[in-house]
């Protein structure tokens, strides 16, 4: 199975960008679906991820800013990300935690000042 993710891009400091991610064919089970963000000389970390109960996690970083949903029939899972700041510019990674973890390919998030 693969993960296509989709929606990055350049945008200023207070826009707003919605990434998509979809799997390539139906996955089950799903334990959760969610976003990972890596900038230049720093790790790996969760930006959000939603269960397939519906019960979601956020970064404290992003809390208030950014909203993570999903369509568990069709495992594709949306993150709209409002009041963007330049320290949210990353490479984010789509996840997907079945009886291993998947990944996607990356898309690059920019935010300027």
């Amino acid at each position: 199975v693969q993960l296509q993710a989709s929606g990055g891009g350049l945008v200023q400091a207070g826009g707003s960008l919605r990434l998509s991610c979809a799997a390539s064919r139906r996955i089950f089970p799903v334990d959760y679906m969610g976003w990972y963000r890596q900038a230049p000389g720093k790790q790996r970390e969760l930006v959000a991820r939603i269960t397939s109960g519906g019960t979601t996690e956020y970064a404290e970083s992003v809390k208030g800013r950014f909203t993570i949903s999903g369509d568990n029939t069709i495992n594709t899972v949306y993150l709209q990300m409002n009041s963007l700041k330049p320290d949210d510019t990353a490479v984010y990674y789509c996840n997907l935690r079945t009886w291993g973890d998947v990944w996607g390919q990356g898309t690059q998030v920019t935010v300027s000042s």
